[in-house]
C-alpha cells in the first residue's frame, strides 16, 4: 500500500538544507546478522515495507541504549550473541534535524520514547522521497544523535564500511550506566 504524504510536510522538509556527514557510527546486531544489512520492517523513522533503513548512532552507548530499550520490553530479556558494530560512513546529502526542527514538523516532544511512530515515519518517508541519503536525529533513548541511512540512496561499496565489532556484555553496560 502506498503511503500518502502531507504536501505541507513535503514542502517544509524540502526547504531544509542538506549537509555532508563523515564519521564513525555504531550499531548493535545479533552476532549472525550482517552489520550493514538494513531492515524493511519499519522503525521510528521508516514505515513498514517501504525502504531499507540502517539505524545507527553517533555514540556507542546510544546504540546500546536503543537496543536495550527494545530487549527490555520483551517477556524474557534475550541478550546473548549480540555485537556492537563500528561503521565508517561518508554521505553527501543528509538531513540533520534538532528537536526544534522536529517540533516545527509536527513531532511534539521529539525526545519522548513513545512507540507511536506515525509522524516520525512520515518525516523519514518524505526525506527518503526527496533523495536524502539519511537523516540525523536526536535519540529518544540517550543524549546523542542517531543516523538513519537510506540504503537505496547510497553506494554501499563506497560510502559505508564495517570496521570493527565486539561482543556485548549487557550486565556490565547496565551497571556502568545506571542512574
Amino acid at each position: 500500500m502506498r503511503r500518502v504524504l502531507d504536501p505541507a510536510l513535503v514542502e517544509a522538509i524540502d526547504a531544509l538544507p542538506a549537509a555532508t556527514f563523515s564519521a564513525t557510527v555504531w550499531r548493535v546486531t545479533w552476532a549472525n546478522r550482517e552489520p550493514l544489512a538494513g531492515n524493511f520492517g519499519g522503525g521510528r523513522w521508516s514505515p513498514d515495507n517501504s525502504f531499507e533503513a540502517l539505524y545507527t548512532s553517533l555514540d556507542q552507548d546510544g546504540a546500546m541504549a536503543e537496543v536495550y530499550f527494545h530487549l527490555s520490553r520483551a517477556p524474557v530479556f534475550s541478550s546473548s550473541n549480540m555485537r556492537l558494530n563500528q561503521i565508517d560512513v561518508t554521505l553527501n546529502h543528509v538531513l540533520e534535524m534538532d528537536p526544534a526542527t522536529l517540533e516545527s514538523l509536527g513531532l511534539k516532544a521529539p525526545l519522548a520514547s513513545r512507540i507511536d511512530y506515525a509522524i516520525s515515519q512520515s518525516i523519514g518517508a518524505v526525506a527518503h522521497m526527496l533523495d536524502f541519503q539519511g537523516i540525523i536525529v536526536p535519540s529518544a533513548r540517550w543524549a546523542c544523535l542517531n543516523l538513519v541511512i537510506f540504503m537505496d540512496r547510497i553506494d554501499v561499496d563506497k560510502q559505508i564500511r564495517a570496521v570493527g565489532r565486539q561482543e556485548i556484555n549487557w550486565p556490565a553496560w547496565k551497571e556502568k550506566n545506571k542512574a
